[in-house]
């Protein structure tokens, strides 16, 4: 049994609904509306598509849980069998979160574009996501292991 601390895993998991928010929002909220084709976003048209989005938060939060244990487990594992303390623990998680997002999110997504005629703009706002997603649960579970 790894040991885990679930807090830091609970923690993750509200970071990436709270990037998520910042990333889909003000941050690339308006272009990747408009590149999901949903055209300008009036508030009555924003407050029906947040309506319908709720059961989506909360499954969307399952999945940043289920991201961040995985994480950990590999993390902890990782920093057993090569113990590392202080910078350089807190270092390991953020790289395992860029090779967690490079080696399984890029190749599994890249069928947005390549197949399903996605534009690049929007592949590359959606990937940029979870590489920021990755990076932050990452370092939030480096620092806390």
């Amino acid at each position: 049994m790894v040991p885990i601390n679930y807090l830091a895993v609970l923690l993750c998991a509200i970071a990436a609904m709270v990037l998520g928010f910042l990333w889909y929002g003000p941050l690339f909220g308006k272009k990747w509306s408009e590149l999901m084709g949903w055209g300008t976003m009036t508030p009555e048209k924003m407050a029906e598509k947040q309506k319908a989005a709720r059961p989506a938060y909360a499954i969307t939060f399952v999945g940043a849980l289920l991201m961040a244990y995985i994480l950990a487990n590999a993390i902890t594992l990782f920093l057993v069998a090569y113990p590392m303390e202080g910078a350089d623990a807190f270092a390991t998680g953020p790289l395992f979160g860029f090779w967690a997002w490079l080696g399984f999110v890029v190749p599994v997504t890249i069928g947005q574009v390549l197949w399903d005629g996605k534009p690049w703009k929007l592949w590359l706002i959606n990937v940029g996501y979870f590489l920021a997603q990755m990076l932050l649960m990452g370092a939030i579970l480096g620092y806390w292991m």
